[in-house]
């Protein structure tokens, strides 16, 4: 078993079990990575998640431009609390503004007293959104009926027009109570 130089006594490695395959060059330089990116940061008290702040961080990106019957349109700043290790646009935030987005447009079409929730978020990752650039989502139900329905926004740079992630949710209807 590789024993790594650096001190694993990190919260989030200290219960590691390295495998005896690896290296122990392999073993510091992943466990330098992960700190690195921030894995073992402390998060501080006003970003504590019962407070709700990942749906405030996502609103924050976040601006309408368009809204109608079946279609919505938003523009979304990557800003420096939303990018990976490599200054690009997060997935995980890529993922939530799809879904913000999607829900938004789902409630387009979708009647008020009906329940929906998201059954399937699929993202194609095809290019990255540098820090700082400002990107168009637009979204447009695809189909929608009784019990389900189908989004499917684009991702593209506001300066180039370029395709950077494309994505497809599938909302599930809930019928509405009758008492």
């Amino acid at each position: 078993m590789a024993k790594p130089s650096i001190d694993i006594s990190e919260s989030f490695a200290s219960t590691a079990k390295i495998s005896g395959d690896i290296s122990q060059k392999e073993v510091n330089n992943l466990l330098l990575f992960l700190i690195g990116v921030g894995v073992s940061g402390h998060v501080p008290d006003q970003f504590d998640a019962k407070k709700d702040s990942y749906s405030d961080l996502v609103r924050d990106l976040l601006k309408p431009l368009h809204i109608s019957r079946g279609h919505v349109t938003c523009l979304v700043s990557v800003k420096p609390a939303v990018i990976n290790y490599f200054a690009g646009f997060h997935g995980g935030a890529v993922a939530a503004v799809a879904e913000a987005v999607s829900v938004a447009c789902a409630r387009t079409v979708v009647a008020k007293d009906k329940e929906i929730f998201l059954g399937e978020l699929s993202i194609s990752y095809l290019a990255s959104a540098k820090k700082n650039a400002e990107v168009i989502v637009d979204a447009s139900v695809v189909r929608s009926g009784r019990n389900l329905s189908v989004i499917a926004l684009e991702f593209k740079l506001k300066k180039t027009g370029n395709l950077v992630y494309t994505a497809r949710a599938t909302f599930y209807h809930m019928p509405a109570a009758k008492l």
